[in-house]
């Protein structure tokens, strides 16, 4: 109900009066003295949102996820992530094509049969990919610990280039 309130009142913004917003929804709250920490989840889901949920407008504290956790670390420590993680070779060094495949590919519960159908390409297409990714990166991401090393890396990749940007 709350969403369908802050996603009425961010059309009307966008569609009468050309106002692009970012609505953050907190947790609920039954006493007031919680005003302040609500407050707080509320500019947390925004700040967090404008990095890893680009496209939507109406971001709740709640379902931040993983990404609420990378936000607070120091940089200092997800440079040092990325970079026990990548080894020598850069993230960047990706191409978007393999990008879009490892998306994909989680996006589909690391099930090959499934992403090679939606990618439109053959089973064994994808398999050659997913270990051209290993050679590059030492992570087998058929193997659900490697793909969760290389998701939360993607993630603090994403979080040190907004800042990098704001800076």
């Amino acid at each position: 109900k709350l969403y369908s309130l802050a996603a009425e009142i961010e059309a009307n913004l966008r569609e009468k009066h050309s106002i692009n917003t970012i609505i953050g929804i907190s947790g609920t709250s039954n006493h007031l003295r919680e005003l302040a920490d609500r407050y707080k989840q509320s500019q947390m889901a925004i700040d967090v949102g404008r990095i890893f949920e680009t496209d939507s407008k109406i971001i709740k504290y709640d379902n931040l996820g993983i990404g609420r956790l990378i936000y607070q670390l120091p940089v200092t420590m997800c440079e040092m992530f990325l970079a026990e993680v990548f080894k020598k070779k850069q993230i960047d060094s990706l191409d978007s094509d393999t990008i879009h495949t490892i998306n994909k590919f989680f996006e589909n519960n690391l099930n090959v049969s499934e992403t090679s159908r939606k990618l439109y390409v053959h089973r064994n297409t994808l398999v050659y990919r997913l270990e051209k990714i290993m050679k590059l990166t030492g992570l087998d991401l058929r193997k659900f610990d490697h793909a969760i090393v290389f998701k939360v890396a993607m993630l603090v990749h994403q979080y040190l280039e907004s800042q990098r940007k704001d800076d």
